[in-house]
């Protein structure tokens, strides 16, 4: 669906033109702004990236537009590429929930939530993806937002949270400097390196360790849920937890 009629099935919600202005901060890529009463002042130094849930983004925008239900993001990107942002960039959306990465305890407070119009269970869309790459470079060029510091929902909340799902492209992501990623790792970890601190390493929230298994292997495998349900890591994925934590180290 275009972003006229997107608009105009959320009438209501408060439309200003544009998405930087004199009481605002936003991208200057072409954008629509559309207000989410949801949301604190804070200061950006992750981009989290989650998908919908839904099957349209009429539904995603009433969700993240309604007082009510207490939840929004930064933006939201349409399976069609359009972009609209919900929440000033200074300001802390409630997009994260209860999370945790690499010591920090609140992710809102720290970050960017993207919103990706997709219902978990297909692809994500080409013009979607694109629009998602401009953003990212812009934040990058304005905030300074480290590779290590593009994450998923899942990576950060992984016992409550699969999105943005197996299907996500990270490596295409990384190759574009966004998120890291190990196509080779290239040597095998110390045998005597336990997995919960594998894990730590890389910043995953280890006291639920079968949970972050799923969520490395969702993250850096592309595994379904039920695909692998070994609780501990194999060699391969071993040396790849120890790449990708060599690898944040030097992002530091």
């Amino acid at each position: 669906m275009g972003m006229a009629a997107l608009l105009t099935g959320c009438a209501g919600t408060g439309r200003f033109d544009g998405c930087q202005g004199a009481d605002r901060v936003g991208t200057a890529l072409p954008c629509e702004w559309m207000r989410s009463p949801n949301f604190e002042s804070r200061r950006p130094a992750f981009v989290i990236i989650h998908h919908t849930s839904n099957d349209t983004a009429e539904r995603a925008l009433a969700t993240l537009t309604n007082h009510e239900r207490a939840v929004s993001a930064h933006y939201l990107i349409v399976r069609d590429g359009s972009l609209v942002q919900l929440v000033d960039e200074r300001m802390r959306a409630w997009h994260a929930g209860e999370s945790y990465w690499a010591g920090i305890a609140d992710m809102n407070s720290v970050s960017i939530g993207i919103e990706l119009d997709n219902n978990g269970a297909e692809p994500f869309a080409e013009p979607q993806m694109a629009t998602l790459l401009d953003l990212l470079t812009d934040l990058r060029e304005r905030y300074k937002i480290p590779a290590a510091n593009v994450l998923g929902h899942t990576d950060i909340a992984p016992r409550r949270k699969t999105d943005p799902s197996h299907l996500f492209p990270w490596k295409r992501l990384a190759e574009h400097g966004f998120g890291l990623w190990c196509e080779a790792p290239g040597g095998a970890a110390p045998p005597y390196v336990s997995t919960a601190f594998l894990l730590g390493a890389i910043g995953y929230q280890v006291s639920d360790l079968p949970a972050a298994v799923l969520a490395f292997r969702r993250h850096y495998l592309g595994s379904p849920d039920m695909a692998v349900s070994s609780a501990d890591l194999s060699d391969f994925e071993r040396a790849m937890a120890y790449c990708l934590g060599q690898q944040r180290e030097g992002y530091r």
